[in-house]
């Protein structure tokens, strides 16, 4: 198989453009959708790409399309090219007015209500012209949002190692533990055990999360069913309310449970359930100023938690 000629002039920015929309939506129709071109026009795209590499891209079917290997590692390549070109434009406008920029960082319910808020409220504190975008999601989204430029940093539990496109920084080490709303009946309990909860509602984490199947051993350790009577949340904001409305209990990070004056944790031991709280970046791409002084605030302000001195500015 020879060489595909990619640098004289038929592969387009837009060809990129497609093949990351295809990968994420799953069929040619909803890509076309999002990127507001007809369908037989994204079709012809598409052919024409595969065409100039002389290979399949993605499997057809009756419910859309799939990547073939080839068209996965097309698509890691195709976002690191949009990933690098939107990096470039943002450091240039940086350069030339240092006191402003973007810098788009992805979050889930680990680091986003204690770590983030503060990092954020430091750094605003010395650069108030500095723009920070915040996106919640699940892990793989916020990991396809990276990969394509679209996030700079994803802060939050980290639950594998890095990897030779995705480069993972440990913060600090956090554990979980079992919280429930101040006027719960059980929360002037001594000691409790799963099996005393087992009559109560639960809020548990999605079944696609590691925290969820790490919860899931403890309750078979226990020789506790899983909870019947459960809602599966990661809204910090929906997981609040329901507690300090409801007898409903949750297993939340111990910062953030313990960060609101309006839950109180159970004595339940989880000491096996447990994470590392860090940053994931592209390896091999470099940060905008806005982006490398965020992450400057983010390892300052996991520092002064590992001491105890963590505060936010006045």
């Amino acid at each position: 198989m020879d060489l595909p000629r990619l640098l004289d002039g038929r592969l387009k920015i837009r060809h990129l453009v497609l093949i990351d929309a295809l990968s994420r939506q799953g069929s040619v129709v909803g890509a076309a959708a999002e990127l507001h071109i007809t369908q037989p026009v994204a079709t012809r795209s598409l052919r024409d790409i595969e065409s100039l590499l002389s290979v399949e891209l993605y499997e057809r079917g009756p419910r859309g399309i799939t990547p073939t290997i080839f068209g996965t590692a097309f698509t890691e390549h195709a976002r690191a090219v949009l990933a690098q070109l939107n990096q470039a434009g943002r450091h240039v406008v940086e350069l030339a007015d240092a006191d402003r920029g973007t810098v788009s960082v992805g979050t889930h319910l680990a680091g986003s209500n204690v770590l983030l808020p503060q990092a954020i409220a430091n750094l605003k504190s010395t650069r108030p012209l500095l723009t920070v975008v915040v996106r919640e999601g699940t892990p793989d989204v916020l990991l396809t949002e990276l990969e394509a430029g679209r996030i700079d940093v994803i802060v939050g539990r980290l639950t594998s190692p890095s990897t030779s496109t995705v480069l993972r920084i440990p913060l600090y080490e956090e554990y979980v533990e079992v919280f429930a709303g101040a006027g719960h009946p059980l929360c002037d309990a001594a000691e409790l055990d799963l099996a005393d909860l087992a009559d109560y509602p639960w809020i548990l984490p999605g079944s696609e999360t590691a925290l969820r199947h790490e919860l899931e051993e403890s309750f078979a350790r226990a020789g506790v069913r899983l909870p019947d009577n459960r809602v599966e949340a990661t809204s910090f904001l929906t997981v609040r309310e329901l507690l300090r409305r409801t007898e409903t209990v949750a297993v939340l990070p111990g910062l953030i449970g313990r960060g609101d004056a309006l839950l109180r944790p159970l004595p339940v031991e989880l000491s096996r359930v447990g994470h590392s709280v860090g940053l994931t970046l592209a390896a091999g791409r470099s940060l905008s100023p806005a982006g490398r002084a965020l992450l400057d605030s983010l390892r300052r302000v996991a520092e002064q938690k590992l001491t105890g001195e963590a505060h936010t500015p006045d």
